[in-house]
């Protein structure tokens, strides 16, 4: 079967949406959604000529009869009570760019809607699908270098958001590293060490030369639910251009090391003189992993496979992000408890 998808939000994300879809055998572009005609023009001319919308209540109701078989929305996270409450009401499964909303509310009112409706939420938390991350969780697994005990996350990188090839709403967003970056980060520690978060303390601040309005850097420390601490620094305005990346994870025998987020991976036992370095697949940026996020899509709407990346598990790691803010205004460590009472 090929199931025939609506492509909504034509931006950066969204042309590596078009360019996953064009490429699978199990699914199709059945239509584009953009509120910019030069976008829609755009993707035709890339990605073949489909029926075109400005809005995604324009494309159901043209296209009720034609069999659509699901929704990648890859448009900015404001304001999707109407797209999500349209397809669940159609039964429409859905796959949706994180962050689900900007806050853990808005996000749990979404997840209520299509859960009512019976549903399927996906979101697409596409780290999970990198080569390093299923063989950092493997290298785990296989015990070799013992159980994780703490562990050192490192993000460094200008992000000029004035740059044509990035999306311009996280300039004016509030706390934009967190919600736009930190998201993939904390999401990946409670995916590859298995557990949730218990508390955290953070702080989050602008350098003098960002050109962000709200904070573009997080400092944070994890507590996890099976008592492993995690250290965690991210920047999207380094004082340097060059991109820096470090996740160590040591453990009761040895040490983990990436040191390229898509990339990179090595091990160390504890009393080895140099890492060893562990082959990947090969990996073509910002398409092999989206592409594994679609086909676990696909598996659950055409196979019938566990619904992966769930709008319920994402909540856990925006009350992460939520969580952060909350701590640097207040001052104080926060319970997760507490951002998720009653979701």
């Amino acid at each position: 079967m090929t199931l025939r998808l609506i492509l909504a939000g034509l931006g950066v994300r969204g042309r590596h949406w078009a360019e996953v879809i064009t490429r699978s055998g199990r699914a199709e572009i059945a239509a584009y959604v953009d509120p910019n005609p030069a976008m829609q023009a755009r993707a035709a001319e890339q990605y073949g000529a489909r029926p075109a919308f400005a809005t995604l209540d324009e494309a159901l109701d043209a296209l009720s009869a034609e069999g659509i078989g699901g929704l990648v929305l890859a448009n900015p996270p404001i304001g999707r009570d109407a797209q999500v409450n349209a397809c669940a009401e159609r039964g429409i499964p859905m796959l949706i760019e994180k962050p689900l909303g900007l806050s853990v509310a808005e996000a749990a009112s979404l997840v209520r809607t299509a859960a009512s409706a019976s549903t399927a939420l996906m979101v697409g938390l596409n780290f999970r699908y990198l080569g390093v991350t299923r063989a950092m969780m493997e290298l785990f697994a296989s015990g070799t270098i013992g159980q994780p005990s703490f562990a050192r996350f490192t993000y460094e990188r200008y992000r000029d958001g004035n740059r044509p090839d990035l999306n311009k709403y996280p300039l004016t967003m509030d706390q934009p590293m967190l919600w736009e970056q930190s998201i993939h980060h904390f999401d990946l520690m409670r995916y590859v060490y298995g557990s949730d978060p218990v508390s955290v303390m953070s702080h989050t601040w602008n350098p003098p030369w960002s050109m962000y309005e709200s904070d573009a850097n997080v400092a944070a420390l994890f507590e996890m639910g099976t008592g492993m601490i995690v250290n965690y620094q991210g920047t999207w305005q380094s004082g340097w251009q060059e991109p820096a990346f470090e996740w160590r994870t040591d453990c009761t025998n040895g040490v983990s090391l990436q040191h390229n987020q898509f990339g990179e991976l090595s091990f160390a036992r504890k009393h080895d003189t140099t890492p060893t370095p562990i082959e990947l697949p090969p990996h073509e940026l910002w398409i092999t992993e989206t592409s594994g996020l679609l086909e676990a899509f696909l598996n659950h709407v055409l196979d019938g496979a566990p619904l992966e990346c769930s709008g319920r598990d994402h909540l856990v790691s925006l009350a992460m992000v939520e969580a952060c803010a909350l701590s640097s205004r207040q001052k104080r460590s926060v319970l997760l408890a507490e951002i998720l009472h009653g979701m």
